[in-house]
């Protein structure tokens, strides 16, 4: 992973001169599967340091923001940037061209994800696996790496776990580690899928207290697909109903939960409410 490029249209090659500029931008993004349309010209702004939490029905779209984010998938049409820089597009002889591999690793540098499957290296300790990146993609120096992921083990609470394989850890432990090794990165914007639905009830606070606690003591920017509407209250700055490949609501969460302005969205938090 590494660092930030630029965007297409008319707006020239570089980075975006406002001192304002969100840290994530889609506009009119559209990605189809097929006949399926899955994100439908979406326009979505996240601020630095803001936390979004995005929710909606299957099939909404909204983990496919988090992949095409990623670059896990490409987008069909529309622009996605990063820090004021074009993550999908570059400029090439003048023109604006999809990006290539070499631009997105680039720019996607930026960004770490945690998934629903923790995707830790089985044979490597949980410090191990947060140093892995740091040195190999970052080149950082193997005392410098352990340092910072001894200090992110400790910030999730796994200090005296540094020497333990994933099979030795629980899955809250698993899910904890994965974070910590995103962050070992040291991106700017974090994006969260579904990370505690594979977990137990029992330790999925474990998990939540951690991304509660970058929430409120770091300047990250995050995005986070969840079902679990009092998480989102408690944490998020601004919460995205998706629906049919579109942001069908938005606001705070005191004003979406309590107040919805949307039938669509009142259906779906009743539908929430009476499963829960």
């Amino acid at each position: 992973m590494s660092q930030p490029d630029q965007t297409p249209g008319a707006m020239p090659a570089g980075r975006e001169s406002s001192a304002d500029a969100p840290m994530v931008r889609f506009r009119g993004v559209t990605k189809r599967y097929g006949e399926l349309t899955v994100l439908d010209k979406l326009d979505l702004d996240v601020a630095e340091g803001e936390m979004v939490s995005i929710i909606g029905p299957s099939g909404s779209g909204k983990t496919t923001v988090l992949r095409v984010l990623m670059t896990l998938e490409r987008i069909d049409e529309g622009v996605i940037e990063v820090g004021g820089e074009c993550l999908t597009h570059m400029e090439r002889g003048g023109q604006q061209v999809a990006a290539d591999e070499r631009h997105l690793r680039r720019i996607r540098g930026q960004i770490g994800m945690c998934f629903q499957q923790f995707n830790l290296f089985p044979h490597m300790t949980a410090l191990e696996n947060c140093m892995e990146g740091p040195v190999y993609a970052l080149g950082l120096p193997k005392a410098e790496a352990r340092d910072r992921a001894e200090e992110l083990l400790e910030m999730v609470g796994l200090a005296e776990k540094r020497e333990n394989y994933p099979s030795q850890l629980s899955g809250g432990q698993q899910q904890r580690v994965a974070i910590a090794r995103a962050l070992a990165m040291r991106p700017r914007v974090m994006l969260f899928d579904e990370v505690t639905s594979a977990l137990d009830p029992e330790v999925t606070g474990e998990v939540t207290g951690v991304i509660r606690k970058l929430a409120t003591e770091h300047n990250l920017t995050m995005l986070m697909v969840t079902h679990q509407m009092e998480f989102a209250r408690d944490v998020s700055d601004r919460v995205c109903f998706f629906c049919d490949g579109r942001i069908e609501e938005e606001g705070s969460p005191t004003e979406f939960f309590t107040a919805p302005r949307s039938e669509r969205t009142r259906q779906f938090l009743s539908a929430v409410r009476a499963a829960a």
